[in-house]
């Protein structure tokens, strides 16, 4: 599984975004400092969010980014994919060569794992996660258990 910091940072700064754009476009310099995540780096995801419409930029004075749409409306699974993350457990990328040009024993243990990581991505949206920040876990907010386990519980 590989979810690299390019993944976990969109959504870092997603998430800061929400939480603060409602006094105004937020500037990237500003999540820098707080994330602590590099301000050239945020520019290019940026630029690679704002093409997914899921922020748009304020140029000029006062200017920055705001969310391009409700953060009902976007998934933790669209900002990852934006910015070029892949969701794949599998060690051949679906293409079912992982043995010998083979598909391996295991190979659908390993899609059913992207296909489960997906939908749980997809579950959770920017708003449950700016909720998260004051003290609702996302675990609650989505639950993600198998069927078995929701009827035992």
């Amino acid at each position: 599984m590989k979810l690299t910091t390019k993944g976990r940072f969109a959504v870092t700064a997603m998430v800061d975004l929400a939480l603060r754009q409602t006094r105004g476009p937020v500037t990237l310099a500003a999540i820098s400092e707080r994330q602590h995540i590099s301000l050239s780096y945020l520019e290019q995801l940026f630029g690679k969010l704002r093409r997914a419409s899921l922020v748009s930029s304020v140029r000029g004075p006062g200017g920055g980014y705001n969310l391009a749409r409700p953060a009902p409306q976007i998934t933790v699974a669209s900002i990852v994919t934006a910015v070029d993350e892949p969701l794949d457990a599998t060690q051949c990328g679906g293409k079912e060569n992982c043995h010998d040009d083979k598909r391996c024993m295991t190979h659908d243990l390993w899609a059913t794992l992207n296909e489960k990581m997906y939908d749980y991505l997809s579950s959770v949206t920017l708003a449950d996660l700016v909720a998260h920040t004051s003290g609702k876990p996302v675990a609650v907010i989505k639950d993600f258990r198998p069927e078995k386990e929701k009827v035992a519980a």
